[in-house]
């Protein structure tokens, strides 16, 4: 994907052409982004539901479950940076339905698993194939959406991550009961159905998604100009090489590293509660596959909300990192308040708190690193610090795994949860001391 350099607009009502560049780029690629990104995190940890009756068929121990779930973020991470620099050199249109293509079909495949050392292998090679997707989106909106209205941008796509836990809620609970339908179990039934959408989608996105505004026929020349040179400021705001030294130079950057760890730290207490919440409300409440899918729904609708606002207001005063902190320190005490927890009110209560902080975090997040970065060094950056953070994922899982077997419970392993959160918050207060000394205000391009 090239890099967008500024061009000279002919004389219209800049205002009114970019408000209509920007209406038709939201309306044409944010609802199918969203999709696709929300059938991605569904079948990246719908098997926290299939474990409410997989682990009794296959006899697997939590930790068996917990180091299967995470090792797809090993695989994951391993393949980021190297995927998103083929989908600069293929172009977003042809990579991304690549990458959904098969992660669905393995997806599908996962009802076939019958060992632990099957389970293993499946959930790596899933990691292999989903790689690359959510930093290769966040790279693909910063080429659409010029740095001022990023936040709502990311906002408006990331949402499908708490309503993808909405629908994988309610969803759930009905697969799950249909046990020997066909001969299949309801767990091989979940899998096999919330993995159809990823390959069906794949070729929508190789038939409808640009790669990039300039072969956008849906834009006409005064938007598709405006966009690119509004883009192009913003490229050249950033102070990144364009051409030779891109990877290289996104590499160095402390920035990068700083933020994957910060992420780590939070993505350790978001796929903690992702793995365990489900057995952790039927525990706690007693209810059945089903209503446990509603309550995990109801948690996804308020992080949907906290997530648009967190975008919005983060736009609306130009500023990204106490956008990021005061979230994060929120999902803190909501581990806090869960791990501690005497009955289902106040484990309730924890997780909403978690799923309010962790969900405003990301709308304001990942428009930090194209504050610093451009292009390629963009796409190679932001790789790399879904890379580091991803780990998280295979942290949280096994951790909880561990947890479960040690002390017979997931609420200790929640409350330890809370150390890299709060370790995350501080982290963020670092970066923010350094940006505000060394870069340039935080509304410029972010």
């Amino acid at each position: 994907m090239a890099v967008l350099r500024p061009i000279v607009l002919p004389q219209q009502d800049e205002e009114t052409v970019g408000r209509s560049a920007l209406r038709k780029a939201s309306l044409r690629l944010l609802p199918l982004i969203g999709i696709g990104y929300g059938i991605a995190y569904m079948d990246r940890v719908n098997v926290s539901f299939a474990a409410l009756q997989m682990n009794h068929d296959l006899h697997f121990s939590a930790s068996v479950y917990g180091f299967g779930a995470g090792l797809f973020f090993l695989s994951y991470a391993a393949c980021e940076v190297p995927s998103n620099l083929l989908l600069v050199r293929f172009g977003a249109r042809r990579w991304l339905a690549r990458i959904m293509f098969t992660w669905g079909l393995l997806s599908m495949g996962m009802l076939l698993v019958k060992t632990p050392i099957q389970f293993y292998a499946m959930r790596f090679a899933l990691g292999i194939a989903e790689a690359g997707f959510f930093p290769g989106i966040i790279y693909y909106l910063s080429r659409w959406f010029p740095a001022r209205q990023r936040s709502r941008a990311i906002s408006r796509f990331y949402i499908a991550l708490p309503l993808s836990s909405v629908v994988m809620g309610s969803l759930a609970g009905l697969l799950l009961q249909l046990q020997g339908c066909w001969g299949l179990a309801g767990w091989q039934w979940l899998f096999l159905v919330e993995g159809l959408p990823a390959v069906a989608l794949s070729l929508v996105f190789l038939l409808w998604l640009p790669d990039g505004p300039e072969t956008a026929a849906w834009l006409n020349s005064s938007e598709r100009n405006w966009l690119i040179s509004s883009l192009g400021r913003d490229d050249a705001a950033t102070g990144a090489p364009h051409s030779g030294r891109e990877v290289h130079y996104a590499l160095r950057q402390v920035r990068v590293w700083v933020l994957g760890i910060f992420l780590f730290c939070l993505y350790i207490g978001n796929y903690s509660y992702a793995f365990a919440a489900p057995t952790m409300v039927q525990r706690a409440t007693g209810f059945n596959a089903t209503r446990v899918g509603f309550v995990i729904a109801l948690l996804g609708v308020l992080g949907v909300i906290s997530m648009l606002m967190n975008g919005l207001h983060s736009d609306k005063k130009g500023e990204r990192f106490l956008h990021v902190i005061i979230p994060c320190l929120v999902s803190g005490v909501g581990f806090l308040v869960a791990g501690v927890s005497t009955g289902p009110a106040t484990l309730l209560i924890g997780f909403a708190c978690i799923m309010i902080g962790f969900n405003a975090v990301n709308a304001a997040v990942w428009t930090i690193p194209c504050s610093f970065l451009a292009g390629k060094s963009a796409a190679a950056g932001i790789a790399a610090i879904n890379m580091i953070a991803i780990v998280g994922g295979f942290v949280g899982p096994y951790w909880m795994g561990l947890a479960a077997e040690l002390t017979g419970r997931y609420e200790r392993g929640i409350l330890a949860c809370a150390v890299p959160v709060f370790a995350a918050a501080f982290l963020m207060v670092g970066i923010r001391r350094f940006a505000l000394r060394s870069a340039p205000p935080v509304d410029a391009p972010c």
